[in-house]
């Protein structure tokens, strides 16, 4: 059996997006989730132990995306793939966990097949 593979839901803050991806998926059987922002501000904010951990990063923006690149450049990173989702949701708002419903099955059936 091949392990679950770790996904990692990145936005500014991990305060409305990321949250709420990794609030919708915390409980999915086919797969591990974390989230984080990579604001400083962030209420929890990304780390190299998170980026070691992630089979896949997603991320909200491409500015997301050159940021980890750039804070973390060090490091073998995993694949970082855009949802290209802005930030103008509330947490949990209903076209928000749809959009990231969509986007996040997309990405998980390219890239695992699940």
């Amino acid at each position: 059996m091949t392990p679950k593979p770790n996904l990692l839901i990145i936005c500014g803050k991990n305060k409305r997006r990321s949250r709420t991806g990794e609030f919708i998926f915390k409980n999915d059987p086919r797969f591990h989730v974390r989230s984080a922002g990579v604001s400083p501000k962030s209420d929890r904010k990304i780390s190299e132990a998170d980026l070691n951990w992630a089979d896949l990063v997603l991320v909200m923006e491409s500015e997301h995306r050159a940021k980890i690149r750039d804070l973390y450049r060090n490091l073998d990173l995993p694949v970082i793939e855009v949802l290209h989702i802005p930030d103008e949701y509330a947490f949990m708002d209903e076209e928000l966990v749809d959009l990231l419903t969509e986007r996040i099955n997309q990405s998980l059936q390219a890239r695992f097949g699940i």
